[in-house]
C-alpha cells in the first residue's frame, strides 16, 4: 500500500527508529503473495521481529509454543492442548505471585476469534492494519507520548505482562497504548532491549498520528538545542531571557 510505504518512511525518519514499524492484522483469509513463517518461533511475539523485516502470514500452528499469545489473540483452531499449555503456564506464574487470578480475568484478549494474524512492515502488504507497533527508546516515546495524547484525546496508557496483550488492548479500546513489554517478550526478542518499549497505535489512524509526531519530532530537537544552549549560558554564569537564547539558534 503506497500511503502505508510512505507513512513507514516517515515514521522512521521522524523518530529515527531502529526497527520498522509492523503492521498486525487479523483475518479469516490468508493474504496472497504472503507466505508463512520460514522459522518456528518460541513465543507468538517473536513474529514481531519477523515481521519488521518480512511480511507473513501465520495461524494457531505457528503459534503453538505459545499457549498465552493464542489465548489473547484468540486464534481460531488452536487444539484442545493449547488450553493444558495454558492452564500449565499460569499455574507456574501464580505460583510465583507473578500473576493472580483476578489479574488473569482482567487481561485485554481479542473479542473476536481470527484464523490468521499477519505479521509486516507497514506498507509492505495490502492488507490494512489493525495495530501499528512501533519498538521505541525513552527519546523516541516521549513524541509518540506528546502525538498520541493529541490524536487520542487523553494521556496515552502503559501496560505490563504479558506483552501480547497490547494488541487487544489497542483493539478493543480504539486507543494506543504503549507496553514495557514483560519478562518473556525481553528474552525472546533481541530488538526488545533494556532501553526499548513497545507501543501499539490504532491502525485506521496512523496517518493522523504520523502527521503528529512529524510536527512534534521538528519542535523537539529544536527545544532540545535551546535547553541545551541555556543551560550552558546559566553554568557559564550568565542570565539570559528567554529571547536572548532563543536569538542564539
Amino acid at each position: 500500500m503506497s500511503d502505508l510505504s510512505s507513512l513507514k518512511e516517515s515514521l522512521m525518519s521522524a523518530l529515527a527508529l531502529a526497527a520498522a514499524p509492523v503492521a498486525v492484522s487479523f483475518s479469516d483469509t490468508a493474504p496472497a503473495g504472503v507466505n508463512p513463517p520460514q522459522a518456528r518461533v518460541a513465543a507468538g511475539c517473536g513474529f514481531w521481529e519477523v515481521g519488521a523485516a518480512t511480511p507473513v502470514v501465520t495461524n494457531a500452528e505457528h503459534h503453538q509454543f505459545c499457549s498465552i499469545g493464542v489465548h489473547t489473540h484468540t486464534i481460531a483452531d488452536a487444539p484442545e492442548s493449547q488450553m493444558d499449555e495454558l492452564g500449565a503456564a499460569l499455574g507456574a506464574m501464580q505460583g510465583l505471585d507473578y500473576v493472580r487470578p483476578e489479574e488473569v480475568s482482567a487481561l485485554p484478549v481479542m473479542e473476536k476469534a481470527s484464523k490468521h494474524v499477519i505479521y509486516a512492515p507497514l506498507g509492505d502488504t495490502d492488507v490494512q492494519p489493525d495495530v501499528v507497533l512501533l519498538f521505541a527508546n525513552g527519546v523516541q516515546s516521549l513524541i509518540i507520548t506528546e502525538a498520541v495524547a493529541r490524536v487520542d484525546g487523553g494521556i496515552p496508557g502503559a501496560m505490563g505482562r504479558p506483552a501480547c496483550a497490547l494488541i487487544p488492548a489497542v483493539v478493543n479500546g480504539g486507543r494506543s497504548v504503549s507496553s514495557l513489554g514483560c519478562c518473556g517478550a525481553r528474552a525472546y526478542l533481541d530488538t526488545l532491549s533494556d532501553g526499548v518499549a513497545l507501543w501499539g497505535l490504532v491502525g485506521a489512524q496512523i496517518a493522523d498520528y504520523v502527521a503528529e509526531i512529524e510536527k512534534l519530532a521538528h519542535a523537539n530537537s529544536v527545544l532540545t538545542q535551546f535547553h541545551a544552549t541555556r543551560r550552558q549560558q546559566i553554568v557559564d554564569g550568565a542570565s539570559p531571557s528567554v529571547n536572548e537564547t532563543l536569538a542564539t539558534l
